[in-house]
């Protein structure tokens, strides 16, 4: 089948889930990674192919997508920060306002070396191996209590950059983020977090591909405690933050001056929110007093 005629074709297909411009853009990113073909490659070369067992894979994967499935999923990769990242239905697909995270962090700890970062909820380990990777000598460690999660986030492949940036591979540890701190003398520099901040009553407004796909234990609080994960990470933070270390969550918007005071009850300073692109309150950041 000529690339033109399935782009059309998977389009339709797709449409009936997404609306038309955002299937066709699916349609195109799904091409590139199954065929290596751009986005202009059907105008180019309008004669171009694509193999009849090619199609029929295609075709398999297109109704996946047109049923909810994320893309990201039928393909297993997501792109974030510049990179490809395994995922699978046991994590979250990384957003690109997660990027502003690792873009603060990366700036508050620019130039500095041999620096010790947690990450708390590090789910498919986007977070960590982004900062492991930015900062080059910075020894991270990241928690899950999901095994399926631990299991994609330890098996994602940066074996090249890390050869080339000397940068190390990020150790990640199973525990309970909702339990104690762990044990030992650990003292970190940053602390971060994108912990689960969705209450359950905001079920009702999200798409359908996020609430039947993407892992709940990694998106849902109850209603009557939607802060829960950030009176915990605030406990590691006050037990394993250095005097002046730096830490940044992300959180649910409609609790940002909440999530700020129970830093501020802790005694961290600097407590701030941040927006994300859209200029909705996306982080709060704060400082462990010296």
């Amino acid at each position: 089948m000529k690339l033109r005629q399935l782009i059309k074709e998977s389009t339709e297909t797709v449409s009936a889930c997404y609306p038309e411009g955002e299937a066709r853009e699916m349609v195109f990113a799904y091409l590139e990674h199954a065929f290596g073909t751009r986005k202009y490659t059907h105008i180019v070369e309008p004669e171009y192919e694509i193999p009849e067992d090619g199609v029929m894979r295609a075709r398999a994967d297109f109704s996946r997508m047109a049923s909810g499935e994320p893309l990201q999923y039928v393909t297993g990769k997501a792109y974030f920060y510049g990179r490809s990242f395994n995922v699978s239905p046991s994590v979250l697909i990384p957003r690109p306002e997660t990027e502003i995270l690792c873009q603060k962090v990366v700036e508050e700890c620019w130039g500095r070396k041999g620096l010790r970062l947690l990450d708390l909820c590090t789910g498919s380990g986007c977070i960590a191996w982004t900062l492991a990777l930015e900062m080059p000598g910075t020894e991270v460690t990241a928690v899950d209590i999901s095994e399926d999660a631990l299991r994609i986030a330890g098996g994602q492949d940066f074996a090249e950059e890390l050869s080339r940036t000397g940068a190390s591979t990020p150790s990640f540890v199973r525990a309970d983020v909702l339990g104690q701190p762990m044990s030992g003398p650990e003292q970190y520099d940053v602390i971060v977090s994108n912990p689960p901040y969705v209450t359950e009553s905001e079920k009702a407004f999200m798409r359908s591909n996020v609430l039947d796909h993407e892992p709940h234990l990694a998106l849902f609080v109850p209603d009557d405690d939607p802060l829960i994960f950030y009176r915990a990470v605030a406990g590691w933070a006050h037990v394993m933050l250095k005097p002046g270390g730096y830490g940044i969550v992300e959180i649910n918007e409609a609790f940002a001056s909440d999530t700020e005071e129970i830093f501020r009850n802790l005694d961290f300073v600097y407590v701030q929110t941040i927006r994300d692109l859209h200029e909705k309150d996306r982080f709060v950041a704060f400082r462990k007093g010296k």
